[in-house]
């Protein structure tokens, strides 16, 4: 049985890939590493935003990555004050309150931008727990953000079902013995299936309850 359920934050939550595609794009011009299109789905796929900097930029001393994450932060956040939730999103955290499922947040996104986001949206209160990059050694597919959470709800894994919808999210939560439903709205459900996830939809008007408790 499903005792309860950890979200991550970017594009299952928040309708923010866009976004952060055009940051990405925009900070790497400005150190003079242009990327294509295709190479900028990595920063699409789960991973800390110095995982994110040493990919593109090579090993970079602590200080330089406190520096340029700061500075592509600045570019997202002038672009972010339109941000929404993804669509149905509301209505399917009614639903799982209703059942009396507690819920959690486990992204890569900063402590300071996860938190500021929810409350702006006004759905931070529903999460009992927040687990971010800055508390994780290792980012996704690490399990380590999702185990975390587990803990922070007092929830065994294999109770829980993680909602996700990058590659290395699905690999993660597999592997901290977790169930996951991928969220697929931009058509890549296979890739989500290949990687282990339970089930796939396109958005939560596709998925009830009763599913999810199905998957258990």
């Amino acid at each position: 049985m499903c005792k309860g359920v950890i979200f991550d934050m970017d594009g299952v939550l928040i309708d923010s890939h866009p976004l952060h595609r055009k940051a990405w794009a925009q900070f790497l011009v400005s150190v003079d590493r242009p990327v294509s299109d295709e190479e900028l789905d990595f920063v699409l796929d789960g991973r800390k935003r110095e995982e994110i900097l040493r990919h593109f930029l090579g090993n970079l001393p602590a200080e330089r990555i406190r520096e340029y994450g700061r500075r592509k932060d600045e570019i997202y956040a002038e672009s972010s004050r339109n941000l929404k939730m993804i669509s149905g999103v509301e209505e399917f955290l009614g639903m799982l309150e209703s059942a009396g499922l507690p819920m959690a947040v486990a992204t890569s996104a900063s402590f300071a931008r996860a938190r500021g986001t929810l409350d702006e949206l006004g759905i931070l209160t529903r999460f009992s727990a927040l687990v971010t990059g800055n508390e994780v050694v290792n980012g996704k597919p690490d399990p380590e953000v999702f185990v975390r959470a587990a803990e922070r709800l007092n929830l065994a894994p294999r109770s829980l079902l993680v909602v996700e919808d990058a590659v290395s999210g699905v690999r993660a939560a597999k592997s901290a013995g977790m169930k996951c439903l991928g969220i697929a709205a931009g058509g890549h459900g296979e890739k989500l299936l290949a990687a282990g996830a339970d089930r796939v939809v396109r958005d939560y008007r596709q998925i009830s309850l009763q599913e999810v408790q199905q998957l258990f």
